[in-house]
């Protein structure tokens, strides 16, 4: 391991490969629950805790399960059913927590089950940290870390987006683009913009 590494994780993860804006993971929230920022940012904190524990989880069940009884091509299957299991978590403790929260992410709370950014996280891991069959040294923790840099990197796009949609409310936004036209036209500009860091080499 070495502190290098876990540098490039962090800005490799929420700004240059961004889930949302570069790899377009996600989006089916990213555009449903950027609103409103409180959503927004619950919906965010529910995604961190799924790719950070998710992205442990499976790192175990591929290194200890699937790769020693050589059934790798179960990768995708097994990880959807963690996925699908701290989901569950996450909506039993939400609507016991805040029953308005949970009414107010509806469907879309149950679509992180799907949701491509987190399985995404997972197979990343995989692809990134293991080489030859055989984790890399700090393959573990830099799985670890890369569930919680994606989720910061998530969390920071959301917050921008139900930012200047909050905003549009008081602006005389055309009748023609109003709801989602100019959710996609606000999406594919942060998506321009972030496309700036994509000069950063390590």
């Amino acid at each position: 391991m070495n502190l290098s590494q876990f540098l490039t994780i962090f800005i490799s993860a929420i700004f240059i490969n961004n889930v949302i804006l570069s790899r377009f993971l996600g989006l089916c929230p990213f555009v449903a629950i950027s609103k409103h920022t409180k959503q927004a940012f619950a919906m965010s904190m529910a995604v961190t805790f799924i790719t950070t524990i998710s992205s442990g989880i499976t790192w175990l069940i591929y290194r200890f399960l699937l790769l020693p009884f050589n059934v790798t091509y179960l990768r995708t299957l097994s990880f959807v059913l963690v996925i699908a299991t701290f989901v569950q978590l996450i909506e039993m403790i939400i609507r016991k927590v805040s029953p308005a929260l949970y009414h107010a992410f509806g469907v879309y709370l149950a679509l992180i089950t799907t949701n491509c950014a987190v399985l995404g996280v997972a197979v990343l891991n995989i692809d990134m940290f293991f080489k030859d069959g055989s984790p890399i040294v700090g393959s573990f923790y830099y799985s670890l870390f890369q569930g919680v840099c994606v989720g910061i990197g998530y969390t920071l796009v959301m917050l921008l987006m139900s930012g200047i949609r909050e905003r549009l409310d008081y602006c005389a936004v055309p009748t023609a683009v109003k709801g989602l036209p100019i959710a996609f036209i606000i999406a594919a500009l942060m998506s321009l913009s972030f496309m700036g860091f994509s000069g950063f080499r390590f």
